[in-house]
């Protein structure tokens, strides 16, 4: 496998679909007003997007280990630009809804594939590497985008933050399409007691079992309640209800399928576990601390939206910095001690954007929490990737994936809910949130797990030979 153009397309991937929603934010009010749309169905043209990702990113997962990370990928891009067409072309608001909804679909494609194509390019103990530019990556992003935004819907309108979605999606998307790569087959492993059985004899094992359709629909509906509910304003008792439901139909059903759509060797890690719990709890302090942020930038301060991202600079800049430098922390301090530092950093911010207002301390405060995330994406995702085998890492893309939809759903509808106490009671329940995340930590590799990691040798492709570099 090529892993310079590997890792382009994993980058280009995670910088579209975190472009695609940081530009939406500065179209929407553009869209609104020439598409004669309410309120409400401004929020739906995200809210669709959001709950159809969500509840299928782990099933496109199994999709990319069962057919090909690669495939997978090309599907995803090109849908996504398809897509992205065809809403700038919409006649009116009910036409961008549905297709942010496509859009979603094609999102949940490609997103676990941008991290199954790393797995399978990368042996296990140079992952942290190339997920540190895929980091920075999204952090740039997330700085340019209103910015990217703000310049396009005021030079050619609202529709060019869709159509800027299509070169990369025609660039990247046609090229793994038409050299797919080949097909993962099945790894050869000890047959475990009680382990499922094709009809010839032989283990079932990942990319040779059935797909769990059945449990694919219990999580796609699960999540898709979830965060629904979330999204909602005020927050939806009954999705919250039909969630829970169907979780626990889910658990039942996954300990009894022959083959689940969750395997028990990812889901049963305790350290990728853990892992993901970190990754809800940090991305719901961050994006629930943001959305406080803001009210406080735009309404307390008085500042206009291009002032706010101005003061919010730091944290991006932060994030791309503390991504590049993660590597050398996990080789030097292991992923247990690196998460909880860089966690504890971004509990601090959050509390200390509750105590100030002043340019000093909101550049200070803004820079912890782009510490702290950039930190924790890239030691948790290498954590979660790292763990899974080469057959079983688009699951784990997906699993990853999801928390880092479902955590920022949850921080937003948490802050809404508090903000009636107050901006700095509500910061403090988020740093609360952050620092609630400290001990699943200990649950982590340390640098003696670290270290040994770097004697693994070169891993072999699931095809058989050796991995083509």
């Amino acid at each position: 496998m090529n892993r310079p153009w590997t890792l382009a397309s994993s980058v280009a991937g995670a910088v579209v679909v975190a472009l695609d929603g940081t530009v939406l934010t500065v179209a929407q009010p553009r869209l609104q007003r020439e598409l004669h749309a309410s309120f409400a169905e401004v929020q739906w043209t995200s809210t669709a997007y959001l709950v159809a990702v969500a509840s299928l990113l782990v099933f496109a997962g199994r999709l990319g280990d069962r057919y090909g990370q690669r495939r997978v990928f090309g599907l995803g891009m090109l849908g996504f630009g398809v897509a992205s067409a065809g809403i700038a072309l919409a006649p009116g608001v009910g036409w961008v809804i549905g297709l942010r909804a496509v859009q979603g679909v094609f999102g949940a494609l490609l997103q676990p594939a941008t991290l199954g194509m790393l797995r399978a390019a990368y042996p296990p103990d140079r992952l942290a590497s190339p997920l540190a530019v895929r980091t920075a990556a999204i952090g740039l992003a997330a700085a340019a985008g209103p910015l990217l935004g703000g310049a396009l819907v005021t030079g050619l309108g609202w529709q060019a933050v869709f159509l800027v979605n299509v070169p990369p999606a025609l660039a990247f998307g046609l090229p793994a399409l038409l050299r797919p790569g080949r097909r993962p087959a099945p790894v050869r492993a000890p047959l475990a007691p009680g382990a499922p059985l094709h009809a010839s004899g032989a283990p079932l094992h990942a990319s040779g079992a059935p797909l769990d359709v059945p449990g694919a629909v219990l999580l796609a509906v699960t999540l898709a309640c979830l965060v629904y509910a979330l999204t909602a304003r005020p927050v939806s008792g009954a999705g919250l209800a039909v969630a829970v439901l169907t979780a626990a139909v889910l658990v039942r059903h996954e300990r009894r399928a022959a083959s689940p759509l969750l395997p028990l060797e990812v889901i049963g890690s305790r350290a990728v576990g853990a892992a993901l719990g970190i990754l809800v709890a940090v991305s719901a302090s961050l994006f629930g601390a943001l959305f406080v942020a803001t009210y406080v930038l735009q309404h307390h301060l008085a500042l206009d939206p291009f002032d706010s991202a101005l003061r919010s600079l730091p944290l991006a800049v932060l994030m791309v910095l503390s991504a590049a430098l993660c590597p050398a922390l996990l080789r030097r301090c292991g992923a247990r001690a690196t998460t909880a530092g860089a966690t504890a950093a971004l509990a601090l911010g959050v509390a200390l954007l509750s105590r100030t207002t002043s340019l000093p301390g909101l550049a200070c405060g803004f820079a912890l929490l782009g510490a702290g995330f950039g930190t924790v994406m890239v030691a948790a995702t290498q954590v979660i990737v790292r763990q899974a085998e080469v057959t079983t890492a688009g699951v784990a893309g997906g699993l990853q994936q999801t928390a880092l939809n479902i955590g920022p759903a949850v921080g937003v509808a948490a802050a809404a809910a508090l903000l009636g106490a107050g901006t700095g009671p509500a910061l403090l329940a988020l740093a609360a949130v952050a620092a609630l995340a400290l001990p699943a930590t200990r649950a982590l590799p340390g640098p003696a797990a670290s270290a040994s990691l770097t004697h693994i040798p070169e891993e072999r492709v699931p095809a058989g030979g050796p991995a083509r570099r």
